[in-house]
């Protein structure tokens, strides 16, 4: 897939780190699957992986916890 930031770089399997903020609640994921732009690096993640992302951050906010870092489980 041709990279709609940069135009210039296609994109590859890889992990990318991602962060969602919330209110006081900082949550990390490490070891995320997505395509990467090999020009920019810039992370594009499926609709699986995405819904599986909010789902645990909403769960992360729901107990109150200010910052948390994990690595992404996936099946497979």
């Amino acid at each position: 897939m041709e990279c709609v930031i940069c135009k210039n770089g296609n994109t590859a399997k890889g992990f990318s780190t991602f962060t969602l903020e919330k209110g006081d609640c900082i949550v990390v994921f490490k070891k995320v699957p997505a395509m990467i732009c090999q020009n920019c690096g810039h992370a594009y993640f499926s609709e699986e992986i995405s819904t599986q992302l909010f789902e645990i951050a909403e769960e992360t906010v729901a107990k109150g916890v200010e910052v948390e870092v994990r690595t992404l489980k996936t099946a497979g």
